[in-house]
This record gives C-alpha cells, sequence and structure tokens, in this order.
C-alpha cells in the first residue's frame, strides 16, 4: 500500500513519462507545472478520494486528469503564465481598495462581445477595475434561464459573437486593467448540450452524465426530501422525457444536473473549466454550488462531497491555471454561505446576506440586523473576501437566519411577510415599487425583483430617492471586500416593464430588472440638472474617494454601535483608520458625544472634505454618510 507521498511521486512519474519522454518538446513546459503539481496533487487527491477513492478505477481517473490538466497548462499563454507567477506572489490583490466591480449582461448593456470592448472608455470613466459578463456561452433559444442553461462550454452564443471574440475581449479588457468575470454553471447542463443529447440516444460515454430513471420510484424517494426551487416550473425535482423516464432538474426541466458521482463528468467539467481559463478569464462565478452533490435521505445541498468537489476544482485550477479564482452563489443560510469561502475553495463569495440587509434596513430605518451581521458574519479568512452588492441579476431573498432576528424580538415569517409587501407597495406609505417574483397570494411568501432605482422611490420622484442609492452604495464600497455595482444602476436606470410582452420572459418578473441600456440616461451622465446625472456624479465621486482611500482596502471590519437605532457604525483600515456613519432613514439623527467620547475632538469626513466637531455629538441629516478620517 503506497503512502501519500508516494502516490504522489507515482503519479508525477507516469505524467511525466507519458507526456515529456514520449515527446521531448513538451519538457519546457513540464518544470513549473511539476512544481505546482508537488504542492498541489495531495490535497487534490485528498479531496478526490473522499468522493470517488473507493473505486476500483481511481488512480487511473487521477492521471486522466493530469494529463488533461498538463495539455491545458501547454496551451495557456505566456502572459497568462506570467500572470499567474504575479498573483501567487500577490495572493490578496483582489481585496485592494483600487477594485471597484461592475456586472451586465453582454447584449443588453453593449450589443455584443464587440460593444464591450467598445465601452472600455466607460468602464474606465466609471473608474471600474472588474467585470463580470453574464452568461454568454451558447444556450437554447427562448427559454434559457437567462443563459444559465449552457448548450456548450467552447462556444459564445451566436448574437454575441465568437469565442475568438471573448478571447479579444479578455486581453482588451487586461490591457486596461480589468478583471474579467464569467459564469460556470457547473451543477447542470441545457438539455441541448451535446452530452445531454448523446446521453438520451444512449451512448454509454454519456449515459451517466445525468440522473435519469427508468419510473418515479427514486425520484419519489428523492423528492421527500429536496425543496422546490421553482414550483412554477415543474413539481419537485424531476421532470420527464419523451420517452417516459425521468431526468433530475432542480431548476427547469431544460436544465438537466450533472451527476458527479461519475468521475468522467469530473474530468469533462475541469477541461471546461481549463478552456475558459486559458481564453483569459480571471474569475468564474461558480452558479448554484449548493447543488452539485445528491444524497438520497438528504436535501441534496450543502453536502460534504459538495465542497470536496470545489475544493477539487480549485486544486485543478491551482496547477494548471493558478492565477483563476472561484466566486460562490450560495443563496443559502448564513452559516452555510461562509462554509464554501477559503483559499482553497471559493476565494470570493457574494455577500447576499449583506445585501439583503440593506434593504431591510431602509425599509425598517433601523439597522439592528445588518449591525449584528457586521460584527458575526463580515470578517473572513485572510486571501478571501466578500464581493458587496446593492442589486443583481437575481431577485432579492431575505435570507437572514431566524434565530439572528428572534434576538430582537422579530419573528422571522412575519418580518418577511413585512418585507415582501413594503417592496411590492402593499405597505401603505411604502417608497418602493417592487415586482413579486414567484407570488404566493395564500402565505404572502414571495421574493422582489425591481431595479435599485425603483426599489429605493426614484420611479415616483421621491426626493430622497438619490439619497438612498448612495447610502446603499456606500455601504458596499465601504464596508471591506470588492463592491460591484449593476450596471445601469449608477444612472438611476428604471424598472423595464416590457418584457411581459415578450412570452420568453412574461412567467420571470425578474426581468423587469433587466433593462437594455438606457441611452438616454447614459447621454445625461453628466448633465447634473438630471437624476442620471445626479446619481452618476456622486457614484464615481464615491469610487474615486474609495480609491484614494488605503483603510478601505482589504476585508477585516470593526463594528461600532452608534446607539442610534437607524444609524449604523464600522471602523475600518489599521495604520489608518475610518469610522463609517450611515443614516437609514429619513429623519435626522444624532450620535452622541458620550459614544464619541473616545475619539479625537475632531475628525475628517472624507466625503464632504469637512472638518467635524464632534464636541457635542455629531448630527447626520437624513440618509447621510460620513466616512470620518482620524487625523494624524
Amino acid at each position: 500500500m503506497l503512502n501519500e507521498q508516494q502516490q504522489t511521486q507515482l503519479l508525477i512519474s507516469q505524467v511525466y513519462q507519458e507526456m515529456v519522454l514520449t515527446d521531448p518538446a513538451n519538457e519546457g513546459d513540464w518544470f513549473a507545472f511539476e512544481r505546482r503539481l508537488q504542492r498541489y496533487l495531495p490535497a487534490l487527491t485528498l479531496e478526490l478520494s473522499s468522493v470517488y477513492g473507493e473505486r476500483d478505477d481511481f488512480l487511473s481517473f487521477l492521471k486522466a486528469l493530469l494529463t488533461a490538466a498538463y495539455h491545458s497548462w501547454q496551451a495557456r499563454s505566456a502572459a497568462l503564465k506570467a500572470q499567474d507567477t504575479e498573483h501567487e506572489q500577490h495572493p490578496d490583490w483582489f481585496s485592494s481598495e483600487q477594485m471597484v466591480g461592475g456586472v451586465c449582461y453582454v447584449d443588453l448593456f453593449a450589443g455584443n462581445l464587440q460593444g464591450i470592448i467598445q465601452k472600455i472608455p466607460y468602464f474606465q470613466e466609471l473608474g471600474l477595475t472588474y467585470l463580470h459578463l453574464m452568461p454568454l456561452f451558447k444556450c437554447p433559444e427562448g427559454q434559457s434561464d437567462g443563459g444559465y442553461a449552457v448548450s456548450s462550454y467552447r462556444e459564445v452564443n451566436p448574437a454575441l459573437g465568437t469565442i475568438d471574440d471573448l478571447q479579444a475581449v479578455a486581453a482588451a479588457l487586461k490591457a486596461a486593467g480589468i478583471t474579467l468575470v464569467v459564469d460556470f454553471i457547473f451543477n447542470h447542463t441545457s438539455n441541448e448540450h451535446h452530452w445531454a443529447q448523446e446521453a438520451v440516444k444512449g451512448n454509454p460515454n454519456y449515459q451517466d452524465f445525468y440522473y435519469f430513471f427508468p419510473d418515479r420510484r427514486m425520484p419519489d424517494a428523492y423528492d421527500q426530501t429536496v425543496r422546490e426551487i421553482f414550483p412554477d416550473q415543474h413539481p419537485g425535482a424531476f421532470s420527464q422525457l419523451a420517452d417516459g423516464r425521468w431526468v433530475w432538474t432542480t431548476f427547469n426541466s431544460f436544465q438537466w444536473d450533472l451527476n458527479y458521482s461519475n468521475p468522467a463528468t469530473f474530468t469533462a467539467m475541469a477541461e471546461e473549466m481549463l478552456f475558459i481559463a486559458n481564453l483569459g478569464v480571471d474569475i468564474l462565478r461558480m452558479d448554484a454550488v449548493a447543488f452539485i452533490w445528491k444524497q438520497l435521505g438528504t436535501d441534496c445541498e450543502n453536502l460534504p462531497q459538495a465542497h470536496a468537489l470545489i475544493r477539487a476544482f480549485n486544486a485543478v485550477a491551482r496547477i494548471a491555471a493558478p492565477s483563476l479564482l472561484f466566486k460562490s452563489e450560495a443563496i443559502v443560510h448564513p452559516d452555510k454561505v461562509v462554509q464554501y469561502i477559503a483559499p482553497n475553495e471559493c476565494q470570493l463569495s457574494y455577500n447576499p446576506l449583506q445585501m439583503a440587509l440593506l434593504w431591510n434596513s431602509l425599509a425598517t430605518r433601523e439597522v439592528n440586523l445588518l449591525q449584528q451581521a457586521l460584527e458575526r458574519r463580515h470578517n473572513l479568512p485572510a486571501q478571501t473576501a466578500w464581493v458587496n452588492y446593492v442589486r443583481c441579476h437575481d431577485d432579492i431573498g431575505w435570507t437572514f437566519a431566524d434565530e439572528d432576528a428572534a434576538e430582537f424580538g422579530i419573528n422571522g415569517f412575519h418580518h418577511r411577510q413585512f418585507l415582501n409587501q413594503f417592496y411590492v407597495n402593499r405597505f401603505a406609505g411604502s417608497f418602493a415599487r417592487g415586482v413579486p417574483f414567484q407570488d404566493n397570494p395564500q402565505t404572502g411568501d414571495c421574493r422582489i425583483s425591481g431595479m435599485c432605482a425603483s426599489l429605493v422611490g426614484l420611479e415616483q420622484h421621491d426626493p430622497l430617492a438619490i439619497d438612498r442609492i448612495m447610502l446603499l452604495h456606500s455601504v458596499a464600497l465601504s464596508s471591506g471586500g470588492l463592491p460591484l455595482i449593476y450596471l445601469g444602476d449608477e444612472v438611476g436606470s428604471l424598472n423595464d416593464y416590457s418584457f411581459s410582452a415578450d412570452p420568453h420572459k412574461a412567467n420571470d418578473s425578474r426581468w423587469v430588472h433587466r433593462p437594455p441600456a438606457d441611452l438616454e440616461r447614459y447621454a445625461a451622465r453628466h448633465d447634473l440638472a438630471t437624476d442620471a446625472g445626479q446619481v452618476f456624479k456622486r457614484l464615481t465621486d464615491l469610487i474615486q474617494l474609495r480609491k484614494q482611500t488605503p483603510a478601505l482596502g482589504g476585508t477585516q471590519l470593526l463594528s461600532f454601535n452608534t446607539k442610534q437605532p437607524s444609524v449604523l457604525g464600522y471602523w475600518r483600515g489599521e495604520a489608518e483608520r475610518v469610522l463609517v456613519l450611515a443614516n437609514f432613514s429619513e429623519q435626522p439623527s444624532t450620535v452622541s458625544a458620550l459614544t464619541l467620547s473616545a475619539l479625537p475632538e475632531t475628525l475628517f469626513d472624507l466625503i464632504s472634505q469637512q472638518r467635524i466637531s464632534v464636541i457635542n455629538g455629531l448630527p447626520l441629516k437624513p440618509y447621510q454618510v460620513m466616512w470620518l478620517q482620524l487625523e494624524s
């Protein structure tokens, strides 16, 4: 029985013999690859053995995976290999105060991929150093879940361009100092994917890439414990094929879940991942991470094998595309979200709790849950970071933990009902104009769709709407991590209700906040007489201020209790310190002199560029934010 070190050396030797000794021309690529193999192969083997280790073919599977990784390393460009080395030397590069992100749909924002290249001067004007292009790979026409049903990971949606165009976008963005992010939809493929079509035909090479069942016996057994994600689409987690069989479809009937109990599925997806990385993509948004492992008798979410597989994908990347990073998308209980965040799993993660609690604080005018989240759930390990956002392409779900809410005497179920009513304008006096997503009138359950500007009152010309936009984004920009702007929000774009006239979109209210770029608003972004101009000017000023303030870099935060229900507070920085205060109410509020008594008598507000005396307390105007620097 070989020990771990002997097994590692044997595998490295076998790959060397097959790849280099049989073709000496490969030797130039080998040495850097071997160095990373020595470092990361033990971790890769450990993770994969926890999933596949009982199989007789485990070592041959692992050897085939490493061979595929070496082929990918050989194909990686010299420029990307140089970036690999640079990022290995600076593993926290993504948490710098210089990092500011944007996210958009290619077609809606720029028409196609060549249009994205033409928009680079605008991205630089806004201050972006990170750009997430929403799903752009080939997908079915019509219903494709917004591109999340992938028909090919090696072809771009023809309406957007070609794979060569995507590579050109990556190179152009890199030259402009902008990191490229794309989605890696690895829980499922479209039913039109080559693998799916071959599996339906009975091709033995692909038959086990998906979960097929001849009758309802096993689907019924699984459905006892799994939850319905999109009950409007189909009951349970399965859809029936024309031939009578059932296939696992967690989300939509045209999105077939991949079967990772088959190691060939893992190898195939690793090859797709490395192909995308070699195009020049820097970060992969790992879609639906919670669902990738199935186990009878469980809810099939957040299982240990799911974490092992993601860590294994990470180890493959460290070996063959070392600068590639992962960003997790896990809209689950806050304690589950953080479990995906680690240097050896997902280095980045969306911060859905902060996002939801920003909107909660606006509705309640109380920051208790948000302050609690910052105290308990914000700080992450080194070489990881939150992606902090106000809005995204998806709905708003109220993902706070009921036990956290209960500490303030809040009933989680009833509070979610209030928030739903408030944001879909069923609550008297609400400033919001959201649209319900998956509305259940009987239970009051739903999630919220809507552009930021419509949710804060700009749609009905509320005079405080722009202040609310700035308040929300100021927290994303200053709380620690990588801020992400949903493009359109920076000019106050409103809900697009025309989606209801499109039969492919009418049943999905999330399209209300997926509007095409509002050319009129973008043209007016420098006109301060317009709300678009005011939003753009104030937000770009905040972005530039963030970049000029090293204390806002990094990820660590120290909570500051303002003793005022509506005023959020936290410290950022170490050598230089900044105190952030934010009033989540349309009423003025004063932080008392006693609360501030440990501070110097005078602070410098970076936003207003004024020195502020706190001897008699610190008044904040409605929705005012201060970034208060301690002067040396």
